[in-house]
């Protein structure tokens, strides 16, 4: 159990207990405990400043950063329920989700690999102002600061939000944070499912504490260690087992904006990293990188994985070349807090490559079959979790809420996993033909939603498939409009104006028709053959 009930507590315990302790390190800025809580309290005290409200949805579309951190921190603290972006939405893409939440402030990044946010944001909700609003296309967001020096007219930069809140006393913010509880919202994470229509896990303070506290725990972070956090702060691997995590621990949070090999190798090497989460493929390339021996990796000591197959011999490479003494594989999902089983400190490497471990403590995990039945150890189901960990429901969606959570309690999470005898869970297979590219979830029926929108389109169906680097891709199986002399390579090259980038399909094949049966399902295991 944690000794804190919801997170702006947390922020403050941190502040104290480890005060002059190294908190944050962003390129050449290095904050201590101390400085981060007094900016997380600067940045409350501005949300009440602007209007703030408990329950007041916040949204940050920006990358790993110091800024990110100390708004969506602030916003919490200030009692509004935080609503994290995916940094590689297009503009369209990200106001869908600002509208869904009903938003009430947005803190954007200014530019990020390239592209002007701001701009896709206009593009896709109009200019403004309108009816005192920066953008019409979103009538509830209230306001856009920007985390930058720069903004438009009709927007703040981050320096005149902060400013707004200099008269607002101390004791404002405490006595808003007191109105908070373990059962308040802390934050609504949106993923898409099935339908392709996004859809926000509320996940309640006391919920996130509880899973991370036991995250930390069974990971074993230490006050010493040193974090880079490469997984986006917008899931909730790299917030919550990443930044809240460390705040449990004292440890220092090193946010790494895009996973660069290079960068990542010198990060480690500078700044003594002992702790290193990510998908697989990460920690792939890093080994793989013909500079590595020229970096000191000496620090490592912890790596927990997921999100895909993780071979054997990626977790021998882990310890043996690199001598990391704790290789970790967990599984989760949002609707779950981001987390339901993990392995443990000690577990065989075969236990650890070939399973995602066991429940964590006040979670149960059953493998069903279609009536719901628990199947023997070793038989393949559906993968259903009850516990502490599971979400509140869909927000403003009783109807998909209903349908993925049982009136006992039981999640469906819509995977096809097996447990061993010890209890260890195996993830087989996705009901929902959900892939993960490089770590990010792919939805088949969002893109497929999304291709059907080009004029030359007639049909689509996605599948994933194998790829070296990325784990697994996106494949398209189009059916062009009569006369249509569109391209695979016109259709690759639309997609990438039109959504984020991991969902591009990387190939397409052209087909007279999709193959459907009698009740017009499209056959993707059919497609899968011709993969």
């Amino acid at each position: 159990m944690t000794s804190w009930e919801t997170i702006p507590e947390l922020v403050r315990s941190a502040a104290e207990r480890y005060a002059d302790a190294e908190a944050v390190v962003d390129g050449r800025t290095r904050i201590t405990y101390a400085g981060l809580g007094a900016r997380v309290e600067r940045a409350a005290a501005a949300c009440l400043a602007r209007g703030v409200r408990p329950g007041d949805r916040v949204a940050v579309w920006a990358p790993n950063s110091l800024d990110w951190i100390v708004a969506a921190l602030g916003a919490v603290t200030a009692g509004a329920v935080l609503v994290p972006l995916n940094t590689r939405f297009k503009g369209a893409e990200a106001a869908d989700v600002l509208r869904r939440s009903g938003a009430r402030l947005l803190f954007v990044t200014g530019t990020f690999l390239g592209a002007s946010y701001v701009a896709s944001l206009r593009r896709a909700a109009g200019t403004g102002p309108a009816r005192g609003r920066p953008l019409p296309g979103l009538p509830e967001l209230a306001e856009v600061v920007v985390l930058s020096e720069d903004a438009p007219p009709d927007f703040r930069t981050w320096k005149e939000f902060l400013a707004a809140g200099d008269d607002v006393p101390r004791t404002s913010v405490l006595r808003r944070t007191r109105r908070l509880s373990a059962t308040s919202l802390s934050d609504i994470t949106y993923t898409s499912g099935t339908t392709g229509r996004p859809k926000g896990a509320m996940i309640t303070h006391g919920q996130t504490l509880r899973a991370y506290g036991i995250w930390a725990d069974l990971a074993g972070l230490r006050p010493a260690d040193r974090y880079l956090v490469v997984n986006p702060f917008f899931h909730t691997f790299g917030y919550k087992a990443g930044v809240l995590a460390c705040l449990m621990r004292g440890a220092t949070v090193i946010p790494q904006p895009v996973f660069n090999v290079e960068t990542a190798l010198a990060n480690i090497a500078r700044e003594r990293v002992s702790v290193l989460p990510g998908p697989p493929t990460l920690h792939q390339q890093l080994l793989d990188h013909p500079a590595r021996d020229a970096h000191d990796l000496s620090a490592l000591r912890l790596v927990v994985t997921g999100a895909a197959v993780v071979p054997l011999r990626l977790v021998e490479r882990l310890r043996g070349e690199l001598g990391i003494g704790t290789v970790l594989t967990a599984y989760g999902l949002s609707e779950a807090s981001g987390i339901v089983t993990m392995c443990r400190r000690g577990d065989d490497p075969s236990v650890i490559a070939t399973t995602s471990g066991r429940p964590i403590p006040g979670t149960e995990v059953k493998v069903a079959d279609t009536t719901g039945a628990p199947v023997p150890p070793g038989t393949a189901g559906e993968v259903l979790v009850r516990g502490f960990n599971v979400m509140r429901g869909y927000y403003e969606d009783a109807p998909a809420t209903a349908e993925t959570v049982s009136p006992d309690g039981w999640l469906s999470t819509g995977d096809v996993g097996v447990l061993d005898p010890s209890g260890n869970l195996r993830i087989t297979d996705r009901i929902k033909d959900m892939f993960i590219v490089g770590g990010f979830n792919a939805y088949p029926a969002e893109i497929e939603q999304l291709l059907g929108t080009h004029p030359d389109v007639a049909d689509v169906a996605v599948i994933g498939i194998p790829d070296p680097r990325l784990g697994e891709v996106g494949k398209a199986f189009v059916v062009r409009r009569p006369r249509s002399h569109l391209t695979a390579d016109d259709l690759i090259t639309w997609s990438r104006r039109e959504m984020a980038n991991y969902k591009v399909p990387r190939t397409v094949e052209f087909l007279p028709e999709l193959p459907r049966n009698a009740g017009g399902k499209v056959m993707k295991g059919e497609l899968r053959g011709r993969g």
